[in-house]
């Protein structure tokens, strides 16, 4: 199982959003980690530039798989919207 680190903006987002959200989040990021490679519903790997987006509601999380540390990097949690900006 993969470890999941959180940047800084990313851990502040998950402690301002509610509480149930932030829940669901974890529990899917928790999925992430268990086999980063298998096929995710709402997971997919960005366009454009390096790294993955985790479908969660209204909400995107953005990571990235380092797999030389056996880390699952969470980089950005934000609405739909704000996310890719």
């Amino acid at each position: 199982m993969y470890k999941i680190t959180f940047t800084a903006q990313a851990a502040k987002a998950l402690l301002k959003m509610p509480r149930n959200t932030a829940l669901l989040i974890r529990e899917k990021l928790n999925q992430v980690a268990a086999n980063p490679f298998a096929s995710i519903p709402n997971a997919k790997k960005l366009q454009g530039r390096a790294g993955y987006r985790l479908r969660v509601g209204d909400w995107r999380v953005i990571y990235e798989i380092n797999k030389e540390e056996i880390t699952v990097i969470v980089l950005k949690i934000a609405p739909r919207g704000e996310v890719y900006k």
